[in-house]
């Protein structure tokens, strides 16, 4: 028996530095979404008791170093499980790109082997276990749209966004959340409005959802990579009704209410990126 689960890919509609925490974390607010693009993961049990991983994609790291290969070590142990599993990630997410790819890797195989060891656990007691394994985790254990808080493991589900159409773009060079967070200034740090996009989501009200967009990782990340102000200002003259940059970077998107609009973005950043895709959000 083999058990496939579906892994989306999210964005940050707003993302908010709040202050560095005693444990070393950072407090956040956000307001994420899943969008239509996705990985697929597929566990199967095996007799001998190891985790082995393969992957569509050569870049991906197969052992310890990835949050899937974590997250089954993590329920293994836990639940003092002796057989193995075999893991096939189908990665169409781009990798270390600001999109939670690995995070959502890790939840679908949580998902997967609850199903698959029949261990009952709840979304909520899949979400703890998953804030062991990443910050972005447990958020993606649920998915839609959502309000984070804390370091990732408080989470609110909220209505769907007003679905539109979505361009990701993702530069070449990657950033390290690490350096991106370690560069804060918090003195000048911008802080989005998270209860406006709160309120927006809960009025259905697309105008004013993407007027509220923030994230106040940007301007680090942008000091890093000067291509991500690029893209934005690329993606406004194209006709994108908002852009910005997703998590800690580096992939930039934009929000479209029509779809020859976002259309439009997509053949403009085409030209300019190897790394493109025009999606819809998830209802």
């Amino acid at each position: 028996m083999e058990i496939i689960e579906k892994a989306p890919a999210k964005i940050n509609l707003t993302l908010d530095v709040l202050h560095k925490r005693e444990d070393g974390y950072h407090e956040l607010e956000m307001v994420m979404t899943s969008v239509d693009l996705a990985d697929y993961v597929t566990v199967k049990t095996l007799e001998n008791d190891t985790i082995i991983i393969q992957s569509n994609n050569g870049f991906l790291p197969l052992d310890q170093r990835n949050h899937a290969y974590k997250a089954a070590r993590l329920i293994k142990d836990r639940f003092n499980i002796q057989l193995g599993v075999e893991m096939m990630i189908r990665k169409n997410i781009p990798i270390a790109a600001g999109l939670g790819g690995g995070s959502s890797d890790a939840a679908a195989t949580l998902r997967g082997l609850n199903k698959l060891w029949n261990l009952k656990l709840s979304l909520a007691e899949l979400a703890e276990l998953g804030a062991e394994v990443g910050s972005d985790v447990p958020y993606c254990i649920y998915g839609g749209t959502a309000f984070v808080s804390g370091r990732g493991e408080k989470i609110e589900q909220l209505e769907a966004v007003p679905q539109c159409w979505v361009v990701l773009v993702k530069p070449k060079k990657g950033i390290s959340t690490g350096t991106v967070f370690s560069a804060l200034s918090y003195e000048t740090l911008r802080h989005p409005s998270t209860q406006s996009m709160i309120t927006a989501i809960q009025e259905q009200d697309y105008l004013k959802m993407t007027s509220s967009i923030g994230n106040s990782l940007e301007e680090a990340s942008t000091i890093r990579q000067p291509s991500i102000e690029k893209i934005k200002q690329k993606m406004i003259s194209f006709g994108a009704d908002a852009a910005l940059m997703s998590g800690s970077g580096p992939t930039i998107f934009a929000l479209c209410r029509k779809y020859s609009r976002a259309q439009r973005v997509y053949n403009g950043l085409k030209g300019f990126c190897n790394e493109v895709y025009l999606v819809r959000t998830l209802k």
